[in-house]
């Protein structure tokens, strides 16, 4: 998942810029299957503004986050069966300012999310990553939806945060009472050479920065993002993101996890990923190569360990089998324009948004063409997928 939010707030300055040319340079060969989609997509509904993520409670209660790259004044909202949204959890929730510009409490208010996920307790929980200016502390805030109140705040300062810290997706483990959220590290430039994972400790609020420098969690910069590369409108965009898409299986023992600009998925036990005993060095050598991939953004799971990923750059959305290990195309649709999240929920589909990023003034040599309606997309997955991915 790609935001770039300095952009969309002060100047851009030399050191930040993100330089998006029409090129007919090469990527590394992908070591994937390109092939026909295997399920049918069908739009679940359509929107005024981008999606990024989407998480479903335990009756079906649809909340969605705007996309941040696009600076919303609503920053989380429920999509309603009628078609209507409303602020979640409520209108007052949505700026850290008050009418006159003065700044509110920050445990208050959501400044940037992107990041949402329902624990087994039916809390949602939101992922904000504070750095819309100005910018405030990250932290993750849950909130009660069958009593509709606030349950409570995690912050996530120093040095669990850094001031490159794009605090992007994360997966809840109720098993090991731990939350462990992608940093993408590109807060403050292109290159995300900053990311890692953070590991939250849901008993004690206590965070540990894991993986930072990790080949695991970094991005290949020799793999700019390619946008529709087999067609006339190829354009490449010079952005490296580090650890993005993350999923945890059913029984909760592997957490899966990739940079956006990488040809490989990894993934590591839980029970090695919370053990504080591991040094960085012992960390590491648990972490294990799963797979062959393409640049991608989100990630998710079935119960059959079957992994769902969002091809950013082709419109697709892609599934590494669990018996091949081999991606190959789930499903595509011309619409699809930077599938972001992907996420199991109502009726057994898996929904993913697409935010149109490419089409956006930034990316698109300053035109911006992105427009309504934004679309929540669907599709079925081989297995039933699993809840909180």
């Amino acid at each position: 998942m790609i935001k770039f939010s300095d952009l969309m707030v002060s100047p851009i300055r030399s050191k930040t810029l993100v330089l998006l040319i029409t090129s007919l340079l090469s990527c590394h060969t992908l070591a994937v299957t390109r092939t026909a989609p295997l399920a049918k997509m069908e739009v679940f509904a359509e929107l005024d503004g981008a999606v990024g993520g989407i998480t479903f409670t335990s009756t079906d209660r649809l909340i969605f986050s705007y996309h941040p790259f696009y600076q919303p004044k609503t920053k989380v909202a429920e999509l309603l069966a009628d078609g209507s949204r409303k602020p979640f959890p409520n209108s007052d929730w949505q700026q850290c300012h008050d009418l006159q510009g003065t700044a509110k409490d920050p445990d208050t208010c959501l400044n940037w999310v992107l990041g949402l996920r329902t624990d087994d307790q039916d809390r949602v929980w939101l992922l904000d990553s504070g750095q819309q200016t100005p910018r405030i502390e990250p932290k993750l805030v849950a909130w009660d939806t069958k009593k509709n109140q606030l349950d409570r705040i995690i912050h996530l300062p120093a040095p669990v945060s850094l001031a490159e810290s794009q605090h992007n997706d994360f997966v809840i483990s109720s098993r090991h009472q731990t939350i462990v959220i992608a940093d993408e590290g590109i807060a403050t430039g292109p290159i995300g050479d900053k990311a890692a994972l953070v590991v939250v400790d849901l008993n004690t609020g206590i965070s540990r920065r894991l993986l930072q420098g990790d080949n695991s969690v970094m991005p290949d910069l020799q793999r700019p993002l390619i946008i529709d590369k087999d067609s006339k409108n190829r354009k490449q965009i010079e952005v490296y993101v580090g650890a993005d898409g993350i999923a945890l299986d059913k029984t909760q023992t592997w957490l899966y996890f990739a940079p956006m600009n990488k040809d490989k998925i990894y993934r590591v036990q839980m029970t090695d990923l919370i053990d504080p005993s591991l040094t960085p060095a012992a960390l590491s050598a648990k972490v294990e190569t799963y797979a062959n991939k393409p640049n991608n953004g989100g990630l998710s799971i079935d119960e059959a360990n079957n992994l769902y990923l969002t091809e950013v750059g082709e419109r697709t959305i892609g599934v590494i089998p669990a018996e091949s290990r081999q991606y190959r195309t789930y499903v595509h649709d011309e619409r699809m324009v930077w599938p972001d999240g992907v996420s199991y929920g109502k009726q057994g589909y898996l929904y993913s948004g697409a935010a149109q990023l490419p089409l956006s003034a930034p990316f698109n040599n300053g035109k911006a063409e992105n427009s309504p309606p934004y679309y929540i997309f669907r599709f079925k997955p081989l297995a039933a997928g699993v809840r909180g991915n």
